[in-house]
């Protein structure tokens, strides 16, 4: 059994749960086995806090397959919306106002879910694209994977109450011998090989009311959530520090990994191994601090749109345009011009 670390990445216990639920229901559960996979009794899942290192539930999946005789059990366990399983944050999600926002925290909690993949939702004139990333090549589980997609789709449709229309699917591994079943469920291109898991669908459904929403169930749980959000987060001291750094030198031609580095008094090497404990990597830091920064100089006046490019570490406004439309799914100047109208964002 391999040793866990306190610094290895963890999941959720309620998608353990899931899926210990599916392989009783295919009358595959073998209890002690189980829970020597996961070095802990079946009892200690029942709380919703509860946390399970990454790598024993990716050793859950391949047991699971292995006993069931199915290489697509993703996708089949992910197929139904199975609602009474989703967990704190799925609650959160399908108790939204809209699609939007139910994806927004989709998004902002995905870390609650499986803090070793990254989510992030990009927006074009037409589409809008989730994006699945793992943050470290061990670290991907093709079941999980599978089930992940299936099942953002059936429980989406389940709460839309209407059929989700997709435009196209990207998948991060080859092709496998059932890769007739992605069509089948998803009635869409599906693309194999992909740098990245993609699941887009038309812009428009981010507008769709959902029918069944619960507002003070929403408001409930995401207490709740962002309370345990908020411990997982304590833990990230170290990348609080470099995000610090990098606001600080976006502008700099000298801002780098080697750069930040040295001013921290350590290797490159150490930087990207502090930053992989906390399931981040140098990249996404200063994305998401570019990103950030960038939503709030584009919504007020204080800089010329070529400032802020310039300011952002851009090498020109072209390039910076195209960054912040891949984040938003509209221009910087149209982002002013309606911020300017409704500053509130409504």
């Amino acid at each position: 059994m391999n040793n866990v670390t306190s610094a290895e990445p963890r999941v959720a216990a309620s998608s353990t749960l899931g899926l210990i639920h599916y392989l009783r229901e295919q009358d595959c559960l073998d209890v002690p086995r189980v829970e020597a996979i996961l070095g802990q009794p079946l009892a200690s899942l029942d709380d919703p806090d509860h946390r399970i290192a990454a790598s024993r539930h990716y050793q859950l999946w391949d047991h699971a397959e292995a006993v069931t005789g199915d290489p697509a059990i993703g996708l089949h366990a992910g197929a139904t919306a199975d609602t009474d399983r989703m967990g704190l944050a799925g609650h959160v999600f399908f108790n939204a106002d809209t699609l939007g926002a139910a994806a927004t925290q989709y998004v902002r909690l995905h870390r609650l879910i499986n803090e070793s993949v990254s989510l992030r939702l990009e927006q074009t004139d037409e589409l809008a694209i989730l994006i699945w990333t793992v943050d470290e090549p061990h670290h991907y589980s093709r079941q999980d994977m599978d089930r992940t997609l299936a099942s953002t789709i059936s429980r989406t449709q389940h709460f839309m109450q209407v059929p989700l229309d997709i435009a196209r699917v990207r998948i991060a591994h080859p092709a496998p011998d059932y890769a007739g079943a992605y069509h089948e469920l998803l009635q869409c291109p599906v693309e194999f090989g992909a740098p990245a898991m993609e699941l887009a669908f038309d812009v428009r459904y981010l507008n769709r009311p959902l029918p069944h929403r619960n507002p003070y169930v929403y408001s409930a749980v995401l207490k709740q959530v962002n309370s345990l959000l908020s411990r997982i987060q304590s833990r990230r001291r170290f990348s609080r520090k470099v995000r610090r750094l990098i606001a600080r030198q976006l502008a700099s031609e000298r801002m780098d990994a080697d750069t930040l580095a040295r001013q921290l008094h350590m290797s490159r090497q150490t930087l990207y191994r502090r930053l992989k404990k906390e399931g981040l990597s140098f990249h996404d830091l200063v994305e998401q601090v570019r990103q950030e920064r960038a939503l709030r100089y584009v919504g007020d006046d204080r800089y010329a749109l070529g400032e802020i490019a310039f300011l952002l570490g851009f090498s020109e406004l072209s390039a910076f345009s195209r960054a912040f439309k891949r984040w938003t799914g509209e221009s910087p100047a149209r982002y002013r011009e309606r911020h300017r109208a409704d500053p509130e964002g409504s």
